[in-house]
């Protein structure tokens, strides 16, 4: 049965948001099929020049495999 973990991080934290994903991996024994990525650049309206600086939202998305519940 395929299943699926969510993370959300931003880019200032990308060591501690792969920490728990690879923690999560071997804790949970998950059979993982594929993981998938997303970097959403932050917008800010004011248009300064330190909104360049900001930190961009990061989305994982690990799609994995698990037995079935046993029925019984």
């Amino acid at each position: 049965m395929h299943q699926v973990k969510i993370f959300k991080s931003v880019d200032s934290e990308i060591a501690d948001m792969e920490y728990q994903i690879n923690r999560w991996m071997r804790k949970s024994g998950a059979r993982v099929i594929s993981i998938t990525g997303n970097l959403a650049s932050s917008s800010s309206s004011s248009g300064s020049p330190l909104s360049s600086f900001a930190a961009s939202d990061i989305m994982v998305i690990v799609l994995y495999e698990v037995d079935p519940p046993q029925k019984g």
